[in-house]
């Protein structure tokens, strides 16, 4: 026989919301964190192929700068000529672990061949791509929901999340799908992390606290990244960014052109 104290609905424990909008903010945290995420990648791999396929052409305009400047200070023989003239040649003068910077484009001693050819109509290489293709996409995505170290209670399971969420940023950098999918694999049978037990009410707000601190974090991230140059170039073209490096390619080799041009004419003045 149950009492009429027994029929009545338990009063919530003063914790629950609190649980419920620490949940909230887990899973807003780690959505934002994945947008973040995918944005930077976006413009780290459009950077790097600007410089794979510009890099060449930028380097031949400052040389070409440099030859005039000279030519100029030779002609005159001014002071101010030949002080531009060493200015121009120092910003093209090998410097040493250069390559490393410069993404298998140059070293020390200046262009490899198959940056040289892409200044001319020489057939070359194509630049290494990278760019996550939507099923990578989605599997990162879901690998980031379900390991993101955020979810971890106990400090070896965050730092084991963390280790495995690296791999994951690793490969989704690469646009490794292969890879990816090996990984969810690997996620799946793992081990289980232990249920989350309630926290206490100043624990809870300690971790919303930290959660909006790692928001603010991410905020600026994300806007460093928005006003950078090449999130400035996305912009400009987020449907055919390689028709966007294609229409400054073509401009930069016109001012080639024009400097070629110009460098003859101080030489033929001699």
């Amino acid at each position: 026989m149950t009492t009429p104290e027994a029929d009545e609905p338990q009063a919530p424990r003063p914790e629950e919301r609190l649980e419920r909008a620490v949940r909230a903010a887990e899973q807003a945290l780690i959505e934002y964190e994945i947008a973040v995420e995918t944005f930077r990648v976006e413009v780290e791999n459009f950077s790097r192929l600007h410089e794979q396929r510009l890099g060449p052409l930028y380097l031949r305009i400052e040389e070409l700068d440099a030859e005039i400047a000279e030519a100029k200070a030779a002609r005159t023989g001014d002071p101010e000529d030949i002080r531009l003239a060493e200015e121009a040649r120092g910003r093209v003068l090998p410097i040493p672990g250069v390559e490393e910077l410069m993404h298998g484009w140059m070293d020390g001693g200046g262009l490899f061949p198959e940056a040289a050819a892409m200044l001319t109509d020489q057939a070359v290489r194509p630049p290494q791509r990278v760019r996550p293709g939507e099923e990578a996409r989605k599997l990162y995505r879901e690998l980031a929901r379900k390991a993101h170290p955020d979810l971890a209670q106990e400090e070896e399971e965050r730092q084991r999340r963390e280790e495995f969420i690296t791999r994951v940023n690793a490969a989704y950098a690469r646009g490794d799908e292969t890879l990816l999918k090996e990984l969810a694999e690997e996620w799946a049978a793992g081990p289980v992390p232990p249920e989350r037990l309630p926290s206490p009410a100043e624990e809870l707000y300690a971790r919303l606290e930290w959660l909006s601190q790692r928001k603010e974090l991410l905020t600026l991230v994300a806007r460093e990244l928005e006003d950078g140059a090449i999130a400035g170039m996305l912009r400009l073209a987020p449907d055919d960014p390689d028709g966007l490096l294609d229409e400054i390619g073509a401009r930069l080799r016109a001012d080639i052109a024009e400097r070629e041009t110009e460098l003859a004419g101080l030489r033929e003045q001699d």
